[in-house]
């Protein structure tokens, strides 16, 4: 635990950097990280904040187009990906991956 208190520039504290690089590379190669379904978090979201299909129609347009968005029929747009992360105050990188 003391290497994690190390002083910047000394010995330990090189240590501790080459440690966590290769922390960091094992995890890389070895660990995969769940995909997370954009769908899922949306949906998630709006039943986190009481919010109904119709609500999103400023966003993503008509009644059918929300329908079809949430259904997985159709794909988010890269306009639509920007309204929902602002509205939502979700991070850029769930609809990148997506995308």
């Amino acid at each position: 635990m003391e290497i994690f208190h190390a002083e910047e520039g000394t010995p330990e504290d090189d240590e501790l950097g080459v440690l966590l690089l290769l922390l960091k590379d094992y995890e890389d190669k070895h660990i995969l990280m769940p995909q997370i379904e954009v769908l899922e978090v949306i949906k998630d979201k709006m039943q986190e904040q009481g919010i109904k299909n119709k609500d999103l129609e400023g966003i993503i347009g008509s009644k059918s187009h929300v329908s079809s968005i949430l259904s997985g029929r159709r794909d988010i747009t890269l306009k639509m990906a920007q309204k929902l992360r602002d509205f939502f105050n979700l991070p850029a990188e769930l609809f990148l991956r997506a995308n």
